[in-house]
């Protein structure tokens, strides 16, 4: 076995693989280290891993190779109700005929726990989840958001040092939804619990997570606090999948001094960060931020890159106005830019100067 990454680390996956036939990989060779008290989530794809990693961690999946480490211990071996781990899903998995109380009770019953403290762990986590009338009712007079945040005091209830959570809010309205992002989170930070979450949902992502690992294809395609992900994604699967990207394609004329010259493939030549390219030749795929790129003329910064734009689209969004532009070939460019007193509003058929400023702008792998 490899040495441990960290001698700080709380969860660990080293060289870990899965395969269910024997020939294709699910997870390949995962290498992950988590402090301890982190919020860190898998983000992905359907398909992508993301979810097979967390029922390994759970033990309801034994990894095909490698070793799957938690406070230090090796856990491959070791059943899931022997974890210590606090689970929860999308579809809250609560026993019906049971009450809210004894439905909380019971992992507490299943660890030969006496009564009265029971009693007094139950109260304490109906109360965190501010459910602490609800004790007496079923599952089925609950509401869907009621119930989540019943499995949620369920998975709190034995005072677990690891909790995974299985797409958790996906059943929820958005509005819900976003309110109980901030709750989870918070609960999370007071009790300084370590939480690994599985989601599809990038905002989700985005707003929750200390740092949150990108999977596809059975890899971590990059693990990076939220900012560093969307500022700096380090490759082309990345920048299109978390939040909204322009993409311009093109060939790479020359790398100097941290600069890479692309040659768009309408002829145009701009300046990019070169990220994912190492030498000229090479296709590249330029990923710009549509609040990067500016077309009132009095906001372009000294040093900004123009190119010519025409206006398919505008869109107006409340807070924000959403552009659809045709530039260098792309009928898919869109700026976004905020509602204030001096936005420009355009019409479609308007052609426009665009600009950005080279760093914000990244050559990536084709």
């Amino acid at each position: 076995m490899s040495p441990s990454q960290s001698d700080t680390a709380f969860v660990e996956f080293i060289r870990v693989q899965k395969s269910y036939d024997g020939e294709n990989l699910v997870v390949k060779d995962l290498n992950l280290s988590m402090p301890k008290g982190e919020f860190l989530t898998m983000l992905g794809p359907s398909g992508s891993g993301k979810t097979t990693c967390l029922m390994m961690l759970a033990g309801f999946e034994t990894a095909t190779h490698g070793e799957i480490m938690l406070d230090g211990q090796p856990i491959n071996n070791i059943p899931p109700h022997k974890r210590g781990i606090g689970m929860v899903f999308q579809n809250y998995a609560l026993f019906p005929h049971m009450t809210v109380a004894e439905n909380l009770s019971f992992p507490l019953e299943v660890r030969k726990m006496g009564k009265s403290e029971r009693e007094e762990k139950v109260v304490r986590a109906l109360d965190m989840v501010q459910m602490g009338a609800f004790g007496g009712r079923r599952p089925a007079q609950l509401s869907g958001g009621q119930q989540q945040r019943i499995a949620l005091a369920r998975a709190l209830v034995f005072e677990p040092e690891l909790v995974l959570m299985d797409e958790p809010l996906g059943a929820l309205d958005k509005q819900l939804r976003e309110h109980m992002q901030f709750e989870i989170t918070g609960i999370a930070h007071n009790l300084g619990i370590t939480v690994v979450y599985v989601t599809h949902d990038q905002t989700e992502a985005l707003t929750m997570s200390d740092r949150v690992a990108v999977f596809d294809d059975g890899r971590i395609q990059q693990l990076a606090p939220p900012d560093e992900l969307y500022e700096q994604p380090q490759n082309s699967f990345v920048a299109q999948f978390i939040g909204e990207n322009n993409t311009l394609e093109g060939v790479v004329q020359s790398i100097e001094n941290g600069v890479a010259s692309v040659k768009l493939d309408d002829g145009e030549i701009i300046d990019a960060n070169p990220v994912n390219v190492s030498k000229p030749g090479e296709r590249t795929k330029v990923s710009i931020r549509p609040e990067r790129v500016e077309f009132n003329k009095a906001r372009l910064q000294e040093g900004a890159h123009t190119l010519k734009a025409e206006v398919l689209e505008f869109i107006y969004m409340g807070d924000v106005f959403r552009t659809r532009l045709r530039v260098a070939g792309n009928d898919n460019f869109v700026v976004k830019t905020r509602n204030a007193p001096d936005a420009v509003r355009l019409k479609p058929g308007e052609h426009i100067e665009i600009g950005w400023l080279p760093k914000d702008c990244r050559a990536l792998d084709a």
